[in-house]
């Protein structure tokens, strides 16, 4: 995470306030808000949050990218657990890990499982999506999928005649498989290829459209589990259901 000196300036000037003012405000000196403006010091999370509440702007909206895709997974979730005022004994008390390991998950020294994230997501009553990002990476999907059929990397990459260190890299994002690559993992995993490529926008787009209700029953960890069986029906085993959907609703 990258405290963006020129953007704190830009906002600052479009509030009309000076140097002076805003360090007055954030209870900072002015020549450490201006180290900070210029990009040679890297202030606090507790300093950029004077900041924010200076500027009565959120605070990740001083921050950017080391990364093309944003905030990494820790940086993200620590922002929503102080967000929410809860401390890091607190919330690892709440998502029943320990605290040293949630540090450690902050600090982006370890990646954890996908059942722990989904748990942090629980915790912190947003969406995965959010901890994850915005869609999915190849690689998340991969892991997903993997984690959710119980495989370690080394039996997907045995089941389907590849090296373990290829799938590692493949779930890390440091490469992007073959067409034939995927079609191997997918069917160890009994998915389409195209799940692991497909955009997340269409999906995004449909969840938008529903109800407050039904996206409320999605949550649902039934209804998940009706769904993710759904993900492994083969086309004719999905047009049945479809079938049936649309008979039973014409009936009633």
């Amino acid at each position: 995470m990258r405290v963006c000196g020129p953007k704190i300036r830009q906002l600052r000037e479009e509030r009309g306030y000076s140097l002076q003012d805003l360090a007055r405000r954030a209870e900072l000196s002015v020549s450490y808000l201006s180290e900070i403006e210029r990009g040679t010091k890297k202030p606090s999370l507790k300093t950029l949050e004077r900041i924010a509440v200076a500027l009565n702007v959120p605070r990740e909206q001083l921050v950017e990218a080391d990364h093309p895709r944003g905030l990494d997974l820790g940086q993200r979730l620590r922002l929503l657990r102080e967000k929410a005022g809860l401390s890091l004994t607190q919330f690892a008390s709440q998502v029943n890990i320990s605290p040293s390991y949630l540090s450690e998950i902050e600090r982006g020294n370890v990646y954890p499982a996908v059942d722990t994230i989904k748990k942090l997501a629980e915790g912190l009553k947003v969406p995965l999506s959010v901890l994850w990002g915005q869609g999915e990476t190849l690689g998340q999907k991969l892991r997903l999928a993997r984690e959710e059929q119980g495989l370690t990397q080394a039996e997907l990459a045995k089941a389907a005649g590849v090296s373990a260190g290829l799938v590692g890299q493949i779930e890390q994002g440091k490469v992007q498989p073959s067409l034939k690559t995927l079609e191997k993992l997918g069917a160890v995993l009994g998915i389409s290829p195209c799940y692991f490529i497909a955009d997340d926008t269409g999906v995004e787009e449909i969840l938008h459209q529903m109800s407050a209700e039904v996206r409320c029953l999605l949550m649902d960890p039934k209804v998940q589990s009706i769904l993710r069986m759904v993900c492994n029906c083969t086309e004719k085993e999905l047009r049945f259901i479809l079938n049936f959907i649309q008979l039973y609703k014409r009936s009633h």
